[in-house]
């Protein structure tokens, strides 16, 4: 498997052990490794002379949070977690040759948390707020030949700042950039498909070029489309002429027959190199990442693309990764993607900040739609030192940068202005609304706009209809949220504002903790009742889907959340349980719902578990989720009868007691199957038919008491490269291999070889043990340890012990990857 951070295919690649700059191409270099970090807000450590050897060595990605404890008195509260964060200093020596010095040379950060400062050499480049938006620093200029320092100070003092966790520090990678002095600009690329169809297709490009030269220049933009096998299909050369100390855009049109078009079955790619020829020269080079599709949106259709309607089948997902934090490498993000993938999940909506680049990246050759988001807040703040605080002077620089940043992503079919924004319901909000739409419509006009409203229809203070009229698709947060909209939803607006776009930006899914089946809250007599599921939440999630599913009209539903995150809890949870996936990325009982209506693949899914020891007798609620239109379920063999259901139920077709699908004989409305069995120990199954053959069977054991660890990786072998990780799953088993699905055993984790633990987790909310301890109790008979490759060729070997149970182990192998990328090495002081 390839690492894939190699999937910045904008990134110009040499052998890692080569950091000289090249002198006629540009270098994209990643500057992750060897800074000295200081959690302490310290004066002079801006100075060149400022001596940090006692400062502690370590590579980026970092978020300084979530190394600490949990504490239920920490400023960021349940908001962030009841995690600390306070003040941080970074800096990093590194050596420049002579040659660069007549270069442009810039530094790009992919993200900070927040309120940043940074200086080369001493000298202050500027202050940015935004903890979650990529930006950079021109260094022209500001350079020597020979060692020069970077320092950044990260200020994330001023709490709460959130509404969730947000980690602390440089948590998203650094690049340093070297061009000729005319060059391709940051993000300067733009490419659209303005005609797309099966024979042909339009590839639209706008190239921005910088001249730092003292006199103007005269260059050849040369653009090339390649697809995936390197093969050139296309290709554009044009001059433009840019005055000195200028820009200038350059507008070419490539066609490419039978194309391979993007989709999220098939996500083909395709790259454009662009290149700038002065005097005969390539002096500059950029490669950008792209997919030929069409997308088009309409009232009563929906989405529409390449000409075919998509139900966008989505989930809310937050930017953290449960153990790792904010610093997530991109190999974990794929596992994460992979599980939402096998779901049948389609869409995501980045709530409620921008994402890492390579986020999108994986989403482009996924297969994934992204409704990309860039505010949680404007003018009207939700907590005290929120981005309502820096709005008014830096909104519209971060819109620009973040559209020029993501604009060329196939994934991104929508955008975002902003969520649950204070002003929707503000007679004067649609003013501050106007000129964000303004701009998402003049630097990217492919794309339509919408927010998250949750008060469309609130008591009060509903959402103006100036706001509503002025977003190209009205979203909906919450839609059954008031009055009899519980059963209507979207049906009501519908039928007065015809022409509207609709779309579920943020809807219930069904919450809870993974494997706890207790009462509690609606519908529960008392908390020692056993229920397998939240049947008002399971109820209410059905019904939203019947509708959303039916109605074409409703472009698709992004349920809160996917995936459980860190934050937004009331103590002693640290994280907020409303993910169909825990903080590991271990399944809940509720992401096998959306399976059985995502997928085809027969499947089924029983829950509780079988393990109520002392209850003999009791009866237990066996509910299944499942995708064929019958099961049978069977308890020691015994038959507890077939239930059946059928959704969409078919009627006639053509004459009266014709069909052209076989109608079921079903058993219930709903869309899960349920029993009322008296506990036994033993095995229960459940056998799945489909037009009356068996398909598919589950089983599930009472398991004996827990005696042994079982561990396997999803990764056999991973690579030598800053990003790249292996998953290891615990499992406590009894004496036949069953997992125990009530264990907490505590576990010890060691690393030996060439790799090391970032992270163990459980998935259990009240769990306050460090996320970077390498011991804890397992939860409901899981949990995961992510181990990292220390960027050399070789094994690594994880033990898991117990100090009751028989131990596991697994073996990793490290490759040294054909291709590297390039690193910045710190310079020895």
């Amino acid at each position: 498997m390839k690492p894939f951070l190699l999937l910045f295919t904008a990134i110009f690649l040499i052998p890692s052990n080569n950091t000289s700059f090249a002198q006629n191409s540009r270098q994209r270099l990643l500057m992750d490794k060897g800074w000295k970090f200081s959690q302490t807000d310290t004066v002079g450590a801006d100075k060149t002379a400022f001596s940090d050897n006692k400062w502690r060595t370590l590579d980026l990605p970092h978020d300084w949070s979530i190394e600490s404890a949990f504490v239920q008195n920490a400023p960021t509260g349940g908001g962030g977690g009841y995690l600390p964060t306070g003040i941080g200093w970074y800096r990093k020596r590194f050596n420049m040759p002579k040659s660069a010095l007549s270069k442009a040379v810039w530094i790009e950060f992919d993200g900070v948390y927040q309120n940043s400062d940074v200086w080369i050499n001493g000298h202050h480049l500027g202050h940015y707020p935004n903890g979650y938006m990529s930006f950079y620093y021109d260094l022209s200029g500001q350079l020597k030949s020979g060692e020069n320092i970077i320092t950044v100070r990260v200020d994330n003092s001023l709490q709460p700042n959130t509404r969730w966790y947000s980690g602390s520090g440089i948590y998203r990678h650094v690049w340093l950039s070297m061009a000729d002095p005319v060059h391709i600009a940051q993000w300067g690329t733009y490419v659209t498909t303005p005609k797309v169809d099966s024979a042909s297709a339009t590839v639209s490009i706008k190239t921005q070029i910088d001249n730092q030269h003292a006199a103007a220049k005269n260059v050849i933009i040369r653009s090339l489309v390649v697809d995936a096998t390197g093969k050139e299909v296309g290709r554009s050369e044009s001059p433009i002429g840019v005055a000195a100390k200028d820009s200038g855009v350059s507008d070419q049109k490539i066609t490419v027959t039978s194309p391979a078009l993007w989709s999220v079955e098939t996500p083909n790619m395709y790259n454009l190199r662009t290149q700038v020829i002065d005097r005969g020269k390539v002096v500059d080079e950029v490669t950008t990442p792209f997919g030929i599709r069409d997308i088009q949106y309409d009232a009563n259709k929906g989405f529409l693309l390449n000409g075919k309607r998509v139900k966008m089948n989505g989930v809310c997902l937050h930017h953290d990764a449960g153990s790792v934090g904010a610093a997530v490498p991109e190999a974990m993000w794929v596992r994460r993607l992979q599980i939402l993938k096998e779901m049948g999940c389609n869409a995501i909506r980045t709530s409620h900040n921008p994402v890492a680049p390579e986020f999108l990246d994986l989403c482009d050759r996924m297969g994934f739609l992204v409704q990309n988001e860039i505010f949680d807040v404007w003018k009207a703040g939700k907590v005290k030192y929120d981005y309502s605080v820096y709005f008014d002077k830096w909104s519209q620089h971060d819109l620009r940068k973040f559209i020029h940043r993501d604009r060329n992503h196939p994934s991104v079919v929508m955008w975002s202005a902003g969520n649950e924004i204070g002003e929707q319901s503000q007679p004067q909000g649609f003013n501050v609304l106007r000129p964000l739409i303004e701009t998402f419509h003049r630097e990217d006009p492919t794309r339509p706009v919408t927010t998250g409203n949750d008060h469309i229809a609130a008591d009060g203070r509903s959402a103006t209809p100036d706001f509503l009229k002025l977003l190209d698709i009205v979203g909906y947060n919450y839609v059954d949220r008031w009055r009899d909209r519980r059963e209507l939803f979207y049906d009501i607006d519908k039928r007065s504002h015809p022409e509207w776009k609709m779309v579920g930006t943020e809807n219930v899914s069904i919450s809870g903790v993974r494997g706890s089946y207790h009462g509690g809250g609606f519908g529960s007599v008392d908390s020692s009742q056993i229920r397998a599921a939240n049947m008002p939440g399971v109820i209410r999630a059905e019904q939203l889907w019947k509708f959303t599913s039916l109605h074409d009209y409703v472009i698709g539903d992004f349920m809160w959340t996917g995936i459980d995150y860190i934050g937004e809890a009331r103590w002693p949870a640290k994280n907020a349980s409303s993910g169909v996936i825990d903080l590991c990325g271990f399944p809940k009982d509720a992401y096998y719902f959306y399976q059985s209506q995502w997928t085809t693949k027969p499947m089924i899914h029983l829950a509780p578990h079988w393990n109520w020891r002392g209850k003999q007798g009791k009866v237990i609620p066996v509910m299944a989720y499942t995708n064929c239109d019958t099961v049978e379920l069977f308890l020691n063999g015994r038959s507890w009868g077939a239930k059946a259901m059928q959704f969409p139920r078919p009627g006639n077709s053509g004459a009266w007691n014709r069909y052209d699908v076989a109608p079921v004989g079903i058993t219930t409305a709903d869309l899960h199957l349920a029993w009322d069995v008296p506990y036994e120990p033993g095995v229960l199954k459940a056998i799945g038919r489909k037009g009356g053959k068996v398909v598919v069977e589950e089983v599930i054991h009472t398991s004996g008491a827990p005696a042994a660890i079982r561990v396997s990786v999803d990764r056999a072998t991973i690579e030598a490269q800053p990003g790249d990780v292996a998953h290891v799953t615990i499992k406590v088993v009894d004496a036949d291999g069953h997992v125990v699905p009530d264990a907490a055993e505590p576990v010890q984790v060691r690393v030996e070889g060439a790799g090391k633990l970032i992270g163990l987790d459980n998935g259990n909310p009240v769990d306050h043990t460090s996320m970077k301890s390498d011991q804890r109790n397992t939860f409901n008979g899981l949990a995961l340890a992510v181990i990292q490759s220390n960027n050399k060729a070789g094994s690594i070997r994880v033990n898991v012990n117990s100090s009751k149970l028989k131990g596991g182990s697994i073996t990793i192998t490290v490759n040294k990857p054909g291709v590297q990328i390039a690193e910045v090495q710190s310079s020895k002081q």
